[in-house]
């Protein structure tokens, strides 16, 4: 294997551990479960797709193998992840669980004050 391969792999390596690392970091730092699922869903997401696109080119490059599963995980993992987050987010927010405090800005109270008002009549 070629020494350029070896870096690039390794980049892509070190990218994602730095990235899930920053999603762990934000788990535990952030205020509040709106936060808490952003940090998760963005830089985790980011991380585990930047390990499997090397995992990827290690096997095309090493082995000669072209492995139709990782791109698979790729994009399962990329399509599902914030739609999961979202939903996630959204039942806390329809249940009711409070944002972080010195928030300011709520895009959906609007919205959840006309859906009661619809479910009332």
């Amino acid at each position: 294997m070629s020494s350029l391969i070896e870096l690039v792999i390794s980049a892509f390596v070190i990218l994602g551990g730095l990235l899930t690392l920053l999603g762990a970091i934000g788990i535990i730092r952030l205020p509040d479960v709106y936060g808490r699922l952003h940090a998760a869903t963005k830089s985790a997401t980011l991380g585990v797709i930047s390990i499997m696109v090397a995992v990827f080119l290690y096997f095309v490059s090493t082995e000669g193998v072209f492995s139709g599963k990782v791109l698979l995980t790729i994009l399962f993992v990329f399509m599902t992840a914030p739609v999961a987050a979202f939903m996630i987010s959204r039942s806390a927010y329809t249940v009711g669980v409070k944002m972080f405090n010195k928030g300011h800005q709520d895009d959906l109270a609007k919205y959840e004050n006309r859906e009661k008002e619809i479910s009332k009549n």
